[in-house]
């Protein structure tokens, strides 16, 4: 996927990279219609989910989907996340989250998309991401359609 963004630069895009539970699930459950849109991501780009999943489904609320679940444990879920970003070559990456925990991954990617869901979104997601959207209907949205980002973003 390749976004030429006057004034923000050129996106090559191989990797999108989401958080799980707030950001494309609510209460442990993948949010209605977002199965299809990922098969569609999918053929265009790399889908990676990292998640903490601490309801314990995100494993089999994605099985089937053509993604990379990475389940997250221990300290510094934080900078797990970062890294994970970081191994896939942060200008490669595009980014989506709404928690506190997703702040780095926001940053470290060459686009971060911070999604004002159910659960709410952290201030400090807000500030270290590129573009807010009020759903993650919205931000998939932009994915399908890159001109809404070149709208949003050209200086």
């Amino acid at each position: 996927m390749n976004i030429n963004i006057p004034g923000f630069g050129n996106l090559e895009i191989k990797h999108l990279v989401f958080d799980y539970n707030g950001t494309i699930a609510r209460d442990g459950k993948l949010m209605s219609n977002l199965d299809r849109t990922i098969h569609e991501l999918s053929e265009k780009i790399t889908v990676h989910v990292l998640t903490a999943d601490t309801g314990g489904t995100a494993a089999s609320e994605l099985e089937g989907l053509p993604c990379t679940l990475k389940i997250l444990t221990g300290e510094g879920i934080t900078e797990q996340k970062e890294q994970y970003v970081v191994s896939l070559g942060t200008e490669n990456v595009i980014c989506i989250g709404n928690g506190a925990n997703d702040q780095k991954m926001l940053k470290a990617a060459r686009l971060g998309i911070a999604v004002l869901e159910g659960e709410g979104t952290a201030l400090s997601a807000i500030q270290n991401a590129d573009i807010i959207a009020r759903s993650s209907y919205d931000a998939f949205g932009m994915l399908m359609v890159p001109l809404r980002i070149v709208a949003t973003l050209r200086t």
